[in-house]
């Protein structure tokens, strides 16, 4: 690459903090709207903003890292002078990380039981995790707390996010102050057990082999409406753990199977199948073709599409996922380009 660090020119750090301003103030619309009008909260959060998330994080993660509203509101502190700047040590990144994955793991099946079909429960969530944000950025240094530590989404980053498209600068950080170990949007060819070889973390293990029957189990379950689900907790957990400890236990074993010049390769390939697999189910459910009828359906399009069109966007989304991760020959990048150090040695 030509440049590995780069200061922001003033326009351009304007740029991008209009843009961050831009994105975070969607994120407050969407916010509002989920506690006033929840029948337009609930498409605008779950069924636009989130079904385009995956192939973002794909294709483009350093974009998303600089103007993500939850990083903008978590490094609102440090902006203000307000952060003890605490220094991370290895083991509580690594802590921080594997509690990310636990809240991952947690959350995401109480979308059927509640928050797919309420909107406050769903701004509920939000407004937790943006409070857990906010206290990480007035712990710990820059990212390290909330970004590239305890954010639920982070996991799912550095899963998807190894074969990026481009790397922009990094629109957050003005110097690198080192906060984490291995610097997640800086590092080539980012993935959750990166330079972790010998002895993986236990988050990454879980997400690269875990995450793509985690995936299939979750879509096993449907929504339930009315407090319902809560009478339905045990189905909701059941059914994405089965499948996580099902994709994991292969994992698992074609990782001791397989020579170590082919892990690189297995570690892609699973990526690739959690994120072929989402698509498998959620392009067709946008469109009224879900298992379950009405469920995760943005407009019922079955009338105008056809029949066909489950199986074409599955052969499709999974051909090219595959291709993107595991197949091309890809430049090795960062997800934005590092900044200068503050304290150069």
């Amino acid at each position: 690459m030509a440049r590995t660090r780069i200061h922001l020119p003033p326009p351009h750090r304007a740029a991008w903090r209009a843009l961050q301003t831009a994105v975070w103030a969607i994120g407050l619309a969407i916010f509002a709207a989920l506690l006033l009008q929840p029948t337009l909260g609930i498409h605008a959060f779950w069924n636009v903003l989130i079904p385009v998330a995956p192939a973002l994080l794909v294709l483009a993660p350093g974009l998303w890292r600089n103007v993500c509203p939850l990083g903008s509101t978590a490094l609102v502190p440090r902006h203000l002078g307000m952060s003890a700047r605490g220094k991370l040590s290895r083991a509580g990144q690594a802590r921080l990380r594997l509690l990310g994955v636990v809240l991952l793991l947690s959350i995401v099946p109480l979308r059927h039981v509640v928050m797919d079909t309420s909107g406050p429960a769903t701004a509920g969530v939000i407004a937790g995790l943006a409070l857990l944000a906010v206290a990480m950025g007035t712990r710990f240094e820059w990212k390290s707390g909330w970004c590239s530590g305890l954010c639920p989404v982070h996991p799912v980053e550095k899963l998807y996010g190894q074969a990026p498209s481009l790397s922009p600068p990094n629109a957050h950080c003005d110097n690198c102050f080192r906060c984490v170990e291995i610097c997640p949007d800086s590092t080539p060819a980012m993935h959750p057990m990166i330079g972790a070889a010998q002895r993986p973390e236990a988050s990454g293990t879980l997400m690269v082999g875990g995450f793509a029957g985690y995936i299939w189990g979750w879509f096993q379950v449907r929504d339930y409406a009315g407090g319902e689900g809560w009478a339905h907790l045990d189905v909701a957990y059941a059914f994405p753990s089965a499948g996580l400890l099902a994709s994991l236990g292969l994992f698992l074993w074609l990782r001791r199977t397989l020579p170590a010049g082919h892990h690189t390769t297995l570690v892609r390939s699973f990526a690739a199948a959690a994120v072929a697999v989402y698509y498998w189910y959620r392009l067709p459910a946008l469109f009224g073709f879900g298992p379950f009828p009405g469920d995760g359906m943005l407009v019922d399009l079955r009338q105008v599409l056809g029949a066909g069109f489950p199986w074409l966007s599955r052969l499709a989304t999974t051909v090219f996922f595959f291709w993107w991760l595991v197949l091309r020959t890809r430049q090795r990048r960062g997800w934005t380009i590092r900044p200068p150090l503050a304290h150069p040695a």
